[in-house]
């Protein structure tokens, strides 16, 4: 089968598939806990799935909102307040993940491929826009797979696989 798609558009619509998933991925597992167990955190010093989720939230608002015009670091974005939990509603968690998916996706769907060269800035530093999207869909998937590992644990014997079931 031959790709009528140049290289970079490849790219972004690849990249966006794969964060299309990761969302996908994530939802699925969030489904399986109980609004409490959101909260659940496996130690101290480790995040619940709630954290996770306005980390990523924060990440997203912040680093997509003009992407290509300004740091990726909001003066706006308080980063060391998302790994608080505030006791945030699921509603209200729900609400702040897609309001951060939304922006990313809106973003990238006025991407072109020559924009993926540009360069961009995050914390002051020079990097292209390809290499920020792709730190993004990395980022994002570390997260989200932390995500799955909570959630599965905390649904023990009740958990439906996000993927293809063991054989048994």
């Amino acid at each position: 089968m031959m790709c009528t798609q140049s290289l970079g558009q490849h790219y972004l619509a690849v990249a966006r598939a794969a964060l299309a998933s990761q969302k996908s991925l994530a939802e699925r597992a969030i489904a399986q806990v109980t609004d409490e167990q959101l909260h659940w955190q496996p130690g101290p010093e480790s995040n619940s799935i709630a954290t996770v989720m306005k980390h990523l939230a924060g990440n997203m608002l912040s680093r997509w909102q003009d992407i290509l015009t300004t740091d990726g670091e909001k003066p706006t974005r308080k980063r060391d307040e998302e790994f608080i939990d505030e006791d945030l509603s699921r509603a209200e968690l729900v609400a702040l993940w897609e309001r951060g998916w939304k922006r990313v996706f809106e973003t990238l769907d006025t991407l072109s491929e020559g924009d993926l060269m540009r360069t961009i800035t995050t914390r002051g530093k020079p990097h292209t826009l390809l290499e920020g999207i792709q730190g993004h869909v990395s980022h994002y998937g570390y997260h989200v797979g932390q995500i799955v590992y909570v959630a599965r644990h905390l649904a023990g014997d009740n958990w439906k696989t996000l993927s293809i079931p063991k054989k048994r």
